[in-house]
């Protein structure tokens, strides 16, 4: 997935982790939380992914040398972990229920964090998307433009996500359930795409239909 500047760089970003796709996420926390602590939450968890997406972006080639791989291997790896994120949301499970529940009891915070890892914090095809592109120049330019269209997404997400906390904070369990296995569905969608990108990029033929 080519990227050649910032513009069309932050339409893919915005594609991969933009207000859709973690809205639903953050509305099933809001619904057990007070506003205040969302509101701390939605801050705390975009600093932290922003810290990782610009880590990501300047250390590319490094994380991919290091570890010999390439960006087939990430489009493959990133779609098999998201289409099974997706999967627990359309059966309405949640991965790590018991860990997640003792931890929530203990350090509210922590927990909380922990369940927007997939999908915010650290997603499978954000941070796929971030080294894909950022690999796609090597240059320190690049790299910064990258950073930026994906610190702009998450500038969009955190005011998105503050300026809509009252309404997902009263939003009914069974809407958010209903969502939840709609999004899902979508999602595995959108993993099995990029595990076929995976194989496409090895040269393994592919039938697409025409459209």
């Amino acid at each position: 997935m080519p990227v050649l500047n910032l513009t069309t760089a932050f339409v893919t970003f915005f594609a991969v982790i933009g207000p859709p796709k973690v809205m639903l996420s953050f509305a099933h926390l809001a619904a057990e939380r007070s506003l205040p602590q969302m509101r701390r939450l939605v801050l705390v968890s975009t600093l932290i992914a922003a810290f990782v997406g610009v880590v990501m972006a300047y250390a590319a080639d490094y994380v991919v040398d290091f570890f010999h791989i390439s960006d087939e291997s990430l489009q493959l790896a990133g779609g098999v972990i998201f289409f099974i994120y997706a999967v627990g949301l359309v059966l309405g499970t949640r991965l790590g229920t018991e860990e997640g529940a003792r931890t929530e009891a203990e350090r509210p915070m922590v927990g909380a964090l922990r369940e927007l890892s997939l999908p915010y914090v650290a997603s499978p095809l954000a941070i796929t998307a971030v080294l894909v592109e950022s690999l796609a120049k090597n240059t320190l330019s690049w790299s910064t433009t990258i950073a930026v269209a994906y610190l702009s997404v998450l500038v969009i997400d955190c005011v998105c996500l503050l300026l809509l906390l009252p309404l997902l904070h009263r939003t009914h369990r069974t809407s958010l359930e209903v969502l939840s296995r709609l999004l899902g569905l979508l999602l595995a969608a959108v993993g099995v795409e990029l595990f076929l990108d995976g194989l496409g990029g090895l040269g393994v033929p592919l039938l697409r239909p025409h459209y």
